[in-house]
């Protein structure tokens, strides 16, 4: 947070930021030099915010990842062609990642998109009805519901640990339970 008055050190905010920003940027947008220009879009932006002595920046982190957001989904906008997901990777680490994109991504709804959103969405909802019910509304409210961590902790009246336990243990299922459906949409 920053106080009225106080200058942000722009140089160490950079150093700090920039590693996890540019790993936001490169799993929304669809190859690197993409990533690369969005990133120096924000902090462009963030040194033209300071310099132009505009409202003080209270969580800069935020204000960071607000700007990325908002630039990836206007460069969006601008292509004219919306192309289908690929699922190009079969490590199961990134296939919840991949469908998360399907399902919760900015992209405009295509025939083909709205059909894997179906599938993905009906296969999700199956997975999760197998969780025992602490492990379901653990992954339901951090990961659909977009839920902080804090606040699903106490609204549960759990441990945060607890709380991240369960969710791994969700995860772990669901990674097994849409490797097959990502297998058969794979290679079909």
């Amino acid at each position: 947070m920053t106080e009225p008055g106080k200058k942000i050190d722009v140089d160490r905010l950079v150093r700090e930021q920039q590693p996890k920003l540019r790993s936001f940027i490169q799993k929304r947008v669809s190859n690197t030099e993409d990533a690369e220009d969005i990133l120096q879009d924000v902090f462009y932006q963030l040194v033209r915010t300071i310099d132009a002595n505009l409202t003080p920046i209270e969580q800069v982190s935020a204000w960071l990842y607000r700007v990325a957001r908002n630039v990836i989904i206007n460069k969006g906008k601008k292509k004219r062609e919306v192309a289908m997901p690929l699922l190009s990777h079969d490590d199961e680490g990134e296939i919840l990642e991949e469908f998360s994109d399907i399902l919760f991504g900015e992209r405009s709804p295509t025939p083909e998109l709205v059909y894997l959103r179906s599938l993905v969405w009906k296969e999700l909802e199956s997975g999760l009805s197998e969780l025992p019910i602490e492990q379901r509304e653990a992954f339901e409210l951090t990961e659909i519901e977009r839920m902080p961590v804090k606040e699903v902790a106490m609204s549960l009246d759990i441990p945060l640990n607890t709380l991240l336990s369960r969710k791994h243990y969700a995860v772990k299922h669901l990674r097994k339970r849409l490797y097959t459906l990502y297998k058969d949409l794979m290679f079909y």
